[in-house]
């Protein structure tokens, strides 16, 4: 059986091809990317493929038999390049699609929301069976602050008390890899979150414990937020996206105890602790 995945070099990419060559052979796993040159350590098979080029996502998924399609990156165009994916895949034969959504994609208001769902019903209405990863917050969104908090002396964000269930990344690669590697998931939506719930403010609490500094969390309005990450050099629009999700997280889009995630992999998620003082190792 032929597993293919998209977005193979991006950094979840790059995760699932690890776990996936510890669960069947190499040479069952395909690796899609947009540059060859980028995905010669991989390990597996590697074909060049082209969201916008929906020719080169069907030469590229003959003789896949499985196919898990990480949600693409760029913001605004992924409905329009996952319905090329799909539709490429109804033309060769895929038998099953495997697909990392957003938690909670039909209730949160998370603005990403809308893309993912859009993907949902593409998939509902393709024919072909498939599964939903409802993914949600990489606690590397948040510790990836980490050197700026230190050198800050704040954690800055627009969360207020808002509870965020979030895993380490390679927590949601070994789910996919799971899923793509074992029977029963069909047809079946997860909602994959983290074991622990944590508020920025016990976020800024654990950098401060394992720095010995002051480290508080500091709240701000949505734009005053925005604002600040612009002073950084981050581009305007997705500088009100970044404050616009932290928003979101404070009405508990970002919080599930469901534990699905955990479940799936079969031992707990990366505790917060351990992501934070990667973080810090990496400074």
């Amino acid at each position: 059986m032929k597993i293919a995945l998209t977005g193979a070099t991006g950094q979840l990419g790059r995760l699932v091809v690890s776990y996936l060559t510890e669960k069947t052979a190499s040479e069952n796993i395909v690796a899609l990317v947009r540059s060859a040159a980028k995905a010669g350590d991989l390990g597996v098979e590697v074909r060049e493929a082209d969201y916008e080029q929906p020719e080169t996502l069907v030469t590229t998924l003959i003789g896949v038999d499985t196919l898990l399609l990480i949600s693409g990156n760029e913001i605004g165009k992924r409905a329009a390049q996952h319905k090329n994916v799909i539709e490429a895949a109804k033309q060769t034969g895929v038998t099953w699609i495997v697909y990392t959504s957003l938690l909670h994609a039909d209730t949160s208001t998370i603005s990403l929301a809308g893309e993912h769902l859009a993907t949902e019903a593409l998939l509902a209405e393709s024919g072909i069976p498939y599964t939903l990863l409802r993914n949600g917050w990489y606690t590397e969104n948040y510790t990836g602050s980490v050197a700026g908090a230190v050198a800050g002396g704040a954690y800055l964000g627009s969360a207020g008390d808002g509870k965020i269930s979030s895993a380490a990344r390679k927590d949601f690669a070994e789910a996919a890899a799971v899923v793509l590697t074992t029977e029963g998931h069909q047809g079946k939506t997860y909602e994959l979150a983290g074991d622990q719930a944590y508020t920025l403010t016990e976020l800024a609490a654990e950098i401060s414990k394992q720095t010995g500094k002051d480290i508080p969390y500091k709240n701000l309005p949505e734009g005053e937020y925005a604002a600040i990450l612009a002073s950084f050099g981050i581009p305007e629009g997705f500088t009100h996206a970044i404050a616009g999700w932290d928003v979101s997280a404070s009405k508990g889009d970002l919080f599930d105890d469901g534990h699905q995630l955990s479940s799936l992999i079969g031992h707990p998620t990366t505790p917060l602790a351990e992501t934070v003082a990667a973080a810090l190792a990496a400074l």
